[in-house]
């Protein structure tokens, strides 16, 4: 007897979670293991830039040297800690197009978590549209306000909230 062939057909994935696959992918090479977060910059589905978390060019990584730990107060009044020898995937990714004389005005910016209030604050001045967001962050109030404030979409497409160890 033949045996049939049968094709398992596969949802095609919408954009957002298109991205947001991709998102991930570029989140393993992350140098700081809190968070390894990454973020990846799009226009007319097309990627115009990614970003991970990771040192300034040259300067040794985390995985390799350690954490650089300090102590940051929050505008909630709450001391946390911080790593602050590498620089966030938003703040990457917006880099590597200015770097690159790549436009990413109007665009949409896919992440793992909501960003954190400088690189909000970066994403605003980048003409950044929208924000598509894996997870919302401990410390997302201030960001989510001037985001509204400035006319940015947000978009959390999960209700887990990224904490870290430490903080």
């Amino acid at each position: 007897m033949r045996k049939r062939l049968v094709l398992k057909m596969n949802k095609r994935p919408s954009w957002d979670e298109y991205f947001m696959h991709i998102v991930e992918t570029v989140s393993e090479r992350a140098t700081c293991d809190r968070g390894k977060n990454a973020a990846i910059i799009v226009k007319n589905k097309r990627i115009l830039s990614t970003g991970y978390v990771g040192s300034p060019v040259g300067l040794p990584h985390c995985d390799d040297v350690g954490h650089l730990m300090r102590d940051v107060l929050h505008t909630d009044g709450k001391v946390r800690k911080h790593c602050v020898r590498t620089t966030h995937a938003e703040a990457n990714a917006i880099a590597q197009a200015a770097r690159f004389g790549i436009s990413i005005e109007g665009a949409t910016l896919y992440t793992k978590m909501v960003p954190c209030l400088d690189c909000t604050k970066l994403i605003i001045n980048a003409g950044i549209k929208r924000i598509v967001a894996k997870n919302d962050y401990h410390a997302s109030h201030d960001s989510k306000e001037f985001l509204k404030e400035a006319g940015i979409t947000l978009e959390i497409l999960n209700n887990e909230t990224e904490k870290y160890e430490n903080q």
